[in-house]
């Protein structure tokens, strides 16, 4: 093994009994629910091999029940590992004694917890100084150092407080700084930020990368937010059931996943907010122009735009000082889209294509063209019984209006105007009536509507003509 500042080899985990005849069985490629059901064990890590290099902030992730808090508790032994082989700067943990491993602890590694573990009866300024207290460091020289560190976390001013006076971001910042109070070689976050509200989480969040760029301290960081691992890792190990699936950059874990479980995970990443140009740039074409602005192979492409908007040329990717491949405006926007390449292709062929001269619009599918159809003919049927029932109604209107021409021929020149005036009416009215009654059968498409539309029709021309012959009497 070399001189990472973390090396960790073949790493279990087992928690019931008997849990060393697990390891090298058959058993132990169970999946845990079979595993706990045949022997009572549950493996909450399997067979982990890392290495966290000096300085690199390491993360840790996956989803409650995945083993990762397991995982960094075994880091200092504060769970004993099954199995495997462990070693921080070069020394093996599982060998130390129980003095040196109290010397680990309190002066190489320190951790920072979830429910941040301040004691609630001692000020901010001796709850940072604690860890130099064990040391046995004197009061005033611990104070100093911890008034120090506070102002490095943003905690000036709130020495003398106690922790209940502080808010939860605020008690976070304490047990960062109580972390840091010792100056350790190791930092270990186990979900530090979990509990905090999204504002104050972020601001934590610039906070642990503004220290590391400050102290420069080696991190492992254990995580279950994708997007906190993608902001805080120079690399990420990505844990399921107790093995880890794969470890990469945030680059490698989206542009190429292990496996469908890792590819769940980063799918809903913005790629364009997280892939270097190295990911999407390609041979340039025998005809394209070679003069366009030149950017390094790891610039985003999120920051690449706005160059690809200032040239119409394509962007010349560098690596190594030498041409690794071009990218124009057409494969940002591609990647900026996150569409696979094929339904870009197959929508640049659609454009090259003739329009069809019936159609402005796209073709309408096999489905989509048969649904119509069915709608059309059901329309259609749905018509025939309206259509139906406004010729009866049109029958009524005319035999009526025959009587009350009769009518009219008896009474005289003057009750045959009245009566042509009458008749008129009447017509409008049965007009009326059959625009209503069509409209009716073409909305419901129910043929029980047409016997009541004819009935309506033939009640409104009955009382017209009764109206015109009541006129036609009064005048005579």
């Amino acid at each position: 093994m070399g001189t990472a500042a973390i090396e960790v080899r073949g790493l279990w985990k087992i928690f019931g009994p008997k849990a060393d005849r697990i390891i090298g069985s058959p058993d132990a490629d169970l999946d845990p629910a079979q595993l706990r059901a045949k022997t009572g064990c549950t493996a909450a890590v399997r067979d982990v091999s890392f290495e966290v290099r000096p300085g690199e902030v390491f993360v840790v992730m996956g989803l409650s029940g995945s083993g990762k808090s397991t995982l960094v508790r075994c880091l200092t032994r504060l769970i004993e590992p099954t199995a495997g082989e462990l070693r921080i700067d070069g020394q093996d943990v599982r060998a130390m004694s129980a003095k040196q491993l109290r010397e680990l602890r309190r002066h190489r590694v320190s951790m920072v917890f979830q429910h941040f573990g301040l004691l609630p009866h001692r000020k901010v300024v001796d709850n940072v100084g604690y860890g130099l207290e064990i040391q046995g460091v004197g009061k005033a020289e611990r104070h100093e150092k911890a008034r120090r560190i506070l102002s490095l976390v943003g905690l000036e001013g709130h020495e003398e407080s106690y922790p209940e006076q502080l808010s939860g971001g605020m008690q976070q910042r304490v047990g960062l700084a109580r972390a840091l109070a010792v100056d350790p070689e190791v930092l270990l976050f186990d979900e530090p930020f979990s509990a905090l509200d999204p504002l104050i989480r972020r601001d934590m969040q610039a906070e642990v990368i503004r220290l590391h760029r400050e102290v420069g301290k080696t991190m492992v960081f254990i995580t279950h937010d994708l997007s906190e691992a993608l902001k805080l890792g120079e690399r990420i190990a990505i844990m399921r059931a107790g093995k880890i699936v794969q470890v990469g950059t945030p680059e490698e874990l989206v542009g190429a996943p292990a496996d469908d479980y890792v590819a769940d995970f980063v799918r809903d990443v913005p790629k364009a907010q997280v892939l270097s140009l190295r990911w999407i740039c390609r041979s340039p074409e025998p005809d394209e122009p070679l003069d366009g602005p030149e950017l390094p192979a790891g610039t985003v492409i999120h920051d690449a735009i706005p160059a690809a908007m200032a040239s119409d040329r394509p962007i010349r990717v560098i690596a190594d000082g030498e041409l690794a491949g071009v990218v124009s405006r057409v494969d940002l926007l591609r990647a900026v889209r996150q569409e696979p390449e094929s339904v870009v292709v197959a929508a640049a062929d659609d454009k090259d294509e003739p329009a069809d001269a019936e159609s402005s619009g796209d073709e309408p599918s096999a489905e989509a063209v048969q649904g119509s159809e069915d709608e059309k003919s059901g329309a259609e049927a749905a018509e025939a019984p309206g259509a139906e029932a406004g010729k009866a109604s049109e029958g009524e209107v005319s035999a009526a209006e025959a009587a009350e021409g009769s009518d009219g021929e008896a009474s005289g020149a003057e009750g045959e105007a009245s009566d042509a005036e009458a008749a008129q009416t009447t017509e409008g009215e049965a007009s009326g009536a059959e625009a209503v009654e069509a409209s009716e059968g073409e909305k419901s498409g129910a043929e029980d509507k047409a016997p009541e539309s004819a009935k309506k029709a033939k009640k409104s021309a009955r009382k017209g003509a009764a109206v015109a012959a009541a006129g036609v009497s009064g005048e005579a």
